[in-house]
């Protein structure tokens, strides 16, 4: 659709994945030179040569999969929830691209989501069961197209790698701390007492600022690719649905719950459509960046008019931040075809009380934590678990014997 985003994102993939290698590499030499001042150096960028290219062909190879398995998200099947499915489907249609997201859930009633994938034909979309229990028709389109939205402009790639180079620099640096902690300090060597007195004094407070800054610094170059992002999707989203409403009212309902994401962190945090840390109070030094302001993306969506079109979201970027401010690429602006909104009133979702969203979402988290279900003929749901170890269950209203085959 913007082959200029496509071919950008490519390259903030390599500068990142370089940048954050580099930085990988200078954290491994000052933390071995405060070991050892004679060889610990090299022997740092040894190990993190060695940490940067295993990590390389994970994130390659593995790195969605990973970041899905740390999310509790699961794969499922169109049984499962068709209406998922269908919506999945339907945007795919409507961007012409040519492979099927695999469609994961995540058992969380917090509603929140997210897209992943090295490659297009290996992407992956993961929505909360909180979610699909709190969103209408209209409104689960809008989230499914921002998310289809970041695999067709290579954002998911870009995320991926920096998000495992991410984990690797936290973890080199917490590593280093605790060994300061546990350890005892440094066992710096030097010939001369004095001079590698002073030298061990250097490199001790370099090691302690880069234990303290190296992930910082990361997650700095790590956030300072996402604001943008998440504009272009939203845009991206309405050129699919072609109903901005539909995407405003979701980011509003998601923005207002006040349930956390009990899998989320800081590596996949910014991955996620809405920032999923806000009410953890683990944001540090202004976390929320990784987004942009809920309340100015809701704005500017509801203040798109004349057209669905890339062009019609700028004007409406421009007129919300009082500015002119390229957020969409040259070659998304001179696309001449006109994209009209179409009307909808959002239908009401199919869950009329907060009882019923509750129960709904419980049967789908149990659903997808393999819990097997029986409905009596008096029309109660037996909900079995997975460890159940009778081969029988009577129903506790009409006392019927039902056969457990599990």
């Amino acid at each position: 659709m913007m082959w200029e985003l496509i071919q950008a994102n490519r390259r903030k993939s390599i500068f990142i994945f370089i940048g954050m290698g580099l930085l990988l590499i200078l954290i491994g030499f000052v933390f071995g030179s405060y070991y050892d001042s004679e060889s610990g150096g090299f022997i740092g960028i040894f190990f993190s040569l060695i940490l940067f290219g295993i990590l390389s062909m994970v994130s390659y190879f593995a790195g969605s999969k990973i970041l899905l398995a740390v999310s509790g998200a699961k794969e499922v099947t169109q049984d499962v929830h068709p209406q998922l499915y269908n919506v999945v489907e339907e945007m795919r249609i409507a961007a012409n691209f040519p492979h099927q997201p695999k469609i994961y859930i995540i058992s969380d009633s917090a509603p929140n989501a997210f897209a992943t994938g090295i490659k297009p034909e290996n992407s992956a979309i993961a929505v909360t069961a909180g979610l699909l229990g709190s969103l209408n028709r209209d409104e689960l389109q809008g989230v499914i197209a921002h998310e289809m939205s970041h695999i067709i402009n290579r954002d998911v790639m870009l995320m991926t790698f920096a998000g495992m180079m991410l984990g690797a620099i936290t973890l080199m640096a917490e590593v280093f701390t605790r060994s300061l902690w546990f350890g005892g300090g440094s066992r710096y060597k030097s010939k001369s007492s004095d001079k590698g007195g002073q030298a061990q004094i250097i490199i001790m407070i370099l090691a302690i600022a880069l234990a303290i800054l190296g992930p910082l610094m990361a997650q700095l170059m790590y956030f300072a690719i996402s604001r943008k992002r998440e504009y272009l999707a939203d845009a991206s989203a309405v050129r699919l649905t072609r109903y901005p409403e539909g995407l405003a009212s979701a980011l509003e309902k998601i923005s207002g719950s006040h349930l956390d994401l009990k899998s989320a962190n800081k590596v996949t945090a910014p991955m996620y459509i809405i920032n999923p840390l806000k009410k953890k109070g683990m944001q540090i030094a202004n976390l929320s960046s990784t987004h942009p302001p809920i309340t100015e993306r809701i704005k500017i969506l509801r203040t798109i008019s004349q057209g669905a079109g890339l062009t019609n979201y700028q004007l409406a970027f421009n007129q919300v931040k009082g500015k002119q401010s390229a957020v969409i690429p040259p070659s998304g602006l001179t696309d001449a075809i006109k994209i009209p909104l179409r009307s909808s009133e959002l239908s009401q979702t199919s869950f009329e009380t907060d009882k019923q969203v509750k129960r709904e979402v419980g049967d789908l988290m149990m659903q997808l934590n393999n819990f097997l279900f029986i409905t009596c003929t008096c029309g109660i749901k037996l909900k079995i678990p997975p460890d159940y170890k009778s081969k029988t269950v009577s129903c506790p209203k009409c006392g019927r014997i039902h056969t457990v085959s599990q």
